[in-house]
């Protein structure tokens, strides 16, 4: 899947055959088993993080090793990995046969290649997001959209971690979440005195995951006026004028790999001790990418869209 023009991703994304590509030092190249689709993946398409093209969608990937490049020395052909696609330097990415990855990991005995897959973005986002608010034990975080795939991983890493946890969401994951563990209210207006009516303080800190809607006036409220203490990863839009943190405004020289990515390991295995999961709303063959692109578009996915290659693990 490329696209060779900027525009609507309808219109611009080819399913084509393309050279294998070869994996330059420090990287490695895989046989894709699954791979994660995104909102991020449209954006691309219209010109985000603009590059040379011909480009590829889907970051987030899975599957068997087949060759290494210079310098690589912690896997060898044969090995199931999962994590990131290096889409910004390559002329493909992860919804592909083959994939150049440059971030991976070890897939521990009894994750699913495809749920493997499903972890790679929400982790990393959740992961860095949450060490940006300074989450540690016995602190209350409220997470707005954790029904989505980056606010539930970031419930069940704050439950992790010992936190307390308000978290909204709709009738879709609300029971899920509260067998989790967190405090589970409705969204939309008024949530500010929802929150009131369960926390006699206003909570620590607010991590904003869910579609704008202008919810980020009562997010502030609720973090006891402080913007500072909110941090918005979809709605970078308004949260300027309100003095709200942003994921695009966060210092870039300070996104440190560890922060990302160094957690991986451990919620690789929780994931494989069913302790730990990203909801799959749908898997696709590579060719039916037209279908997922349409429920993605929809903001009705309830769930990670996948697209299989159909080549063995």
């Amino acid at each position: 899947m490329r696209f060779h023009e900027y525009g609507e991703p309808a219109a611009v994304l080819r399913l084509e055959t393309a050279p294998v590509p070869a994996p330059g030092p420090g990287r490695i190249r895989v046989t894709v088993h699954a791979c994660g689709l995104a909102p991020a993946d449209w954006a691309l398409c219209r010109g985000l993080f603009p590059g040379k093209l011909p480009r590829g969608i889907g970051c987030d990937v899975s599957g068997t090793v087949e060759a290494v490049g210079e310098g690589v020395t912690d896997v060898e052909p044969g090995d199931l990995v999962f994590g990131t696609a290096d889409y910004a330097n390559q002329s493909s990415a992860g919804a592909a046969d083959r994939a150049i990855m440059d971030h991976w990991f070890a897939v521990p005995e009894g994750l699913d290649l495809t749920q493997a897959a499903a972890l790679p973005m929400a982790l990393s986002t959740a992961s860095w997001h949450l060490a940006r608010l300074g989450l540690s034990a016995n602190r209350t975080i409220l997470v707005n959209g954790a029904g989505t795939t980056i606010g539930y991983a970031a419930v069940q890493i704050a439950l992790i971690r010992g936190a307390r946890v308000i978290a909204t969401a709709g009738d879709t994951y609300a029971g899920q979440l509260r067998a989790l563990g967190a405090t589970v209210i409705g969204y939309g207006d008024g949530l500010a005195n929802r929150v009131k009516a369960i926390s006699a303080t206003p909570v620590d800190m607010v991590f904003d995951t869910a579609p704008p809607s202008g919810a980020l006036p009562g997010l502030v409220q609720i973090a006891g006026g402080d913007p500072m203490r909110v941090l918005t990863c979809s709605d970078p839009t308004a949260a300027p004028g309100l003095g709200v943190r942003d994921s695009f405004r966060e210092d870039p020289a300070t996104r440190t790999d560890e922060e990302r990515f160094g957690a991986f390991p451990e919620f690789a295995q929780l994931a494989a001790d069913g302790r730990f999961t990203v909801p799959i709303a749908r898997a696709f063959p590579l060719d039916e990418w037209e279908r997922a692109l349409e429920i993605s578009r929809s903001g009705h996915a309830h769930g990670k869209l996948l697209l299989l290659t159909g080549r063995p693990a």
